[in-house]
């Protein structure tokens, strides 16, 4: 079957990867000029299948308000006449109840665990190298309240079988060595020892050219509309002109909405800004092992070869991708306040991204009632975590074949009710 995979990103990468191992004709298209040049840029690099879980939760309305008012705050909205925004925003608020996150929980910890086995098995296929760590994840937390807090996700972890340890500070410090200088900031934290870290860019640029051996991956191509008879996709109009398909995926990100609403399938798929800083190592032993999550500021520093890549921040504007300074300073002080002096903070690379959020935290993942069309989109924060399992699930999909793990309730459908 010949194969359409709109985006070159990792999600659309990874869905072109296990296409052709399926063994369809396959074709990416990527607007920019290479692969990862936008969201898979310059991500927080950590692949946390133990950390996979929605924004929308029980009592973050009422975090949201003490975020805006923080000096380092996690989160800043730029008010905006926005239908788009207030109707994402209205949803995700029915998801704040303990039992939807729950569920929703219960939906992405299996497909990131299945994603983070798929990797291993990819890499040892393949020999790619990504400055990839296999070194865990480590939650930490500034408060007794926040410790306390994490019972609820302990539950969840417990339930699936998800390996887990709860340390105090000098378990902390062991496991990430640079944090004894933070020693009297630090109550506890979550750790998970199967987590991994890597540059998601060098990773979907490898993983593209070996697509690109047996397949074909056009860049400098915008995709204009879907074309169709009425009852099947037929191939993709795009600024070159028609490109036939038995089959289409979209995996385009915060762009995937405008792409499918003439064709009467809306999603509530919505741009949340990130930013991230890539910082030159100074000192090996000051610098983290692997990736430490600030629970306080919900910034991510992890270890990328001889870099630290420190990630967060949700901004709420929009398809904005301008670079604000004052979104820098949270970044700079997470890492300089817990692992001080570990880099060279002056000659960083300031980046920001637009993450493809749902409001209820699963991405989208499953046909379309047009027939021969197919989503991937809407990871939010977890792309890389989750990209080679949706691209597996998406694989099967596409070929009739039943996925490995239970995909059901990731499709679109579960938006029409």
């Amino acid at each position: 079957m010949k194969v359409v995979v709109l985006g070159a990103g990792v999600i659309g990468v990874t869905s072109a990867y296990y296409l052709e191992k399926a063994g369809h004709e396959v074709t990416v298209l990527e607007r920019r000029e290479g692969p990862a040049l936008e969201t898979s840029f310059a991500n927080a690099g950590q692949i946390s299948p133990g950390y996979a879980a929605p924004w929308a939760g029980p009592g973050v309305p009422l975090k949201a308000v003490k975020w805006l008012t923080m000096k380092h705050g996690p989160l800043a909205i730029r008010p905006r006449l926005d239908p788009a925004l207030w109707s994402w925003l209205a949803m995700m608020l029915r998801n704040c109840t303990e039992a939807r996150y729950a569920l929703n929980k219960s939906r992405m910890v299996p497909l990131a665990e299945y994603s983070r086995d798929s990797l291993r098995e990819l890499r040892r296929q393949t020999g790619i190298a990504y400055d990839e760590r296999t070194r865990g994840t480590l939650q930490l937390f500034r408060t007794q309240k926040q410790l306390d807090g994490a019972g609820k996700d302990v539950a969840v972890l417990d339930r699936l079988g998800v390996p887990h340890a709860l340390l105090d500070h000098d378990g902390c410090i062991a496991a990430e060595p640079g944090l004894a200088a933070a020693r009297d900031r630090i109550v506890g934290g979550l750790r998970l020892p199967q987590d991994e870290t890597g540059d998601c860019r060098l990773f979907t640029a490898a993983l593209a050219a070996l697509v690109a051996r047996s397949g074909e991956v056009r860049y400098g191509v915008s995709v204009k509309a879907i074309v169709h008879d009425g009852r099947k996709v037929t191939g993709v109009s795009t600024d070159t002109g028609i490109v036939k398909a038995d089959a289409i995926v979209t995996c385009l990100g915060t762009c995937s909405p405008a792409l499918l609403a003439p064709l009467g399938l809306r999603i509530p798929v919505y741009p949340v800004k990130g930013y991230s800083l890539t910082v030159p190592i100074a000192d090996e032993a000051a610098a983290p092992v692997s990736t430490v999550m600030d629970e306080t500021h919900k910034i991510a520093i992890t270890r990328l070869g001889r870099t630290i890549r420190v990630g967060g921040t949700a901004e709420l504007a929009g398809h904005d991708l301008s670079l604000r300074p004052r979104r820098r300073a949270p970044l700079e002080f997470a890492v300089s306040d817990l692992f001080a002096g570990a880099g060279r903070l002056a000659d960083a690379t300031f980046w920001t991204g637009l993450r493809p959020m749902t409001p209820d935290g699963p991405p989208i993942i499953g046909r379309a009632a047009l027939g021969g069309l197919y989503l991937n989109t809407g990871h939010g924060t977890l792309g890389w975590t989750m990209a080679c399992g949706s691209a597996r699930v998406i694989a099967d999909l596409v070929s009739g074949r039943t996925p490995d793990i239970d995909a059901r309730d990731l499709g679109p459908q579960r938006y029409e009710s």
